[in-house]
Formats: structure tokens, C-alpha cells, sequence
């Protein structure tokens, strides 16, 4: 079966409609000051709105790292995300604060995978998130850097709730990562692409994104 698709690090409001009406399964807006795909609150919600319009199905997450309580009123569903994705240094006792805290917003947790017993930290997490995103390790870096978990490390990954791959996610990668899952059950449930699919951060390159969309919905069909 074909893992679902999330488009992150959208920032200008056209390119967002563009992407959603090419039927990813999520599309990403980052609220981390620090990143160079940072988009204000206003804009979130504009962004989150316009999504909404073009592919109500569409999974809207908001990026962040290490929320306060004064965050909470951004994360809420009133200001337009479906889900709140942590790419921090969150606790699993602050997820599940989050959890609780944030009533119908989905809580995905990213880790930042360096070595492969950084895996074993999905065991911790499982119980207080929906999901689970694996990002490559890199210093002084959240996400978004194209660097790759080496997919032999994934192959016997076998968490309790669904998760996602990201690092390097593109149409001419995807034959790769299903020969390296095969058919087996335990590959991911969805892909991340940000860096593999711009021209300059936050800035897409539509026809790499329509690639990636057929590479993944030709995932059935592709070598593997």
C-alpha cells in the first residue's frame, strides 16, 4: 500500500493551494522562529485557510518546537491546524500535557535520528502521540536539512503508531525506499519532503512536487 504524502515548509499562499489541489495527504506550515520557513501567525492561519478551501481532507500541521502554554491559543484548531507536529526537545510527559491540552488536534512527535538506538525513543513517545516523524540528525538543525536516515536502519522498525519518513524525499528516491521496505508491513506510513522538492527554501517547485505525487501513487507498480 502506498504511504500517504506531506508537502512541508509551505509559506507563500498560492504555492499552498497549488500543492493541496495535487492531492498531498498533509502539507507542513513551520512556526519555529529560527528556521528559513518561518511563517508568522497571521499568515499561518491565512495559509491554513486556503488549504481548507482547495482539499478540506487535507491534513493541516503546524510545526514547532518546545510550545509554551502561552503558544497553546496558536495551536488550537481555531487557528486552523489539524495537527501540531513537535520537533523539539519535548518530553514524553509534556506530549502528553499537549495531548490533553490540545482536544482535537492531532500530536505527531519528530526525532532526530543520529544513530540507530535513537530509534528505541519510540517506545516512550508511542503512547502519548498519534504519530511518529523520523528526521535525520544534524546539529543546530530542527528539520528541512535533506539529510538521510540510512534506510537499513528502518527495515525492522516497528512502532506502535503510524510514522513518517523524511530526509531527502523525492520522485527519484521513492523506488528506493519501497525496494527497501519491499512489501512488508513495516515500512512507513507516510513520507516528509521539504528541501527535496524546493528551489529555495519555502520556495516549491511544483513540477517536483507533481513528480513525487506520481512516484508515490505509482508506488504499487514501481520495483520493490
Amino acid at each position: 500500500m502506498a504511504p500517504l504524502l506531506k508537502i512541508c515548509g509551505l509559506r507563500q499562499a498560492e504555492q499552498a493551494e497549488a500543492v493541496a489541489a495535487l492531492g498531498v495527504d498533509a502539507i507542513g506550515v513551520i512556526a519555529v522562529a529560527s528556521s528559513p520557513r518561518w511563517v508568522c501567525p497571521e499568515d499561518r492561519q491565512q495559509l491554513f485557510g486556503r488549504i481548507a478551501v482547495v482539499a478540506p481532507a487535507c491534513r493541516r500541521v503546524l510545526v514547532v518546537a518546545d510550545p509554551g502554554d502561552d503558544d497553546l491559543p496558536l495551536l488550537a484548531a481555531a487557528a486552523g491546524p489539524t495537527v501540531v507536529q513537535l520537533h523539539g526537545d519535548e518530553s514524553p510527559q509534556r506530549c502528553a500535557v499537549l495531548r490533553d491540552r490540545l482536544p482535537g488536534i492531532g500530536l505527531w512527535k519528530a526525532l532526530r535520528i543520529r544513530q540507530p538506538q535513537d530509534l528505541e525513543l519510540a517506545d516512550a513517545y508511542a503512547p502519548v502521540v498519534d504519530a511518529l516523524l523520523l528526521d535525520a540528525w544534524v546539529p543546530d538543525q530542527l528539520g528541512g536539512t535533506g539529510h538521510r536516515i540510512p534506510l537499513e536502519w528502518l527495515t525492522s522498525f516497528a512502532p506502535s503508531r503510524p510514522w513518517w519518513l523524511a530526509g531527502g524525499i523525492r520522485a527519484d528516491r521513492i523506488g528506493a525506499v519501497q525496494q527497501a521496505f519491499g512489501c512488508q508491513a513495516l515500512g512507513p506510513s507516510g513520507l516528509d519532503a521539504s528541501s527535496g522538492v524546493e528551489r529555495a527554501p519555502a520556495d516549491k517547485d511544483l513540477a517536483a512536487v507533481a513528480a513525487l505525487v506520481a512516484a508515490v501513487r505509482a508506488w504499487p507498480k514501481a520495483p520493490g
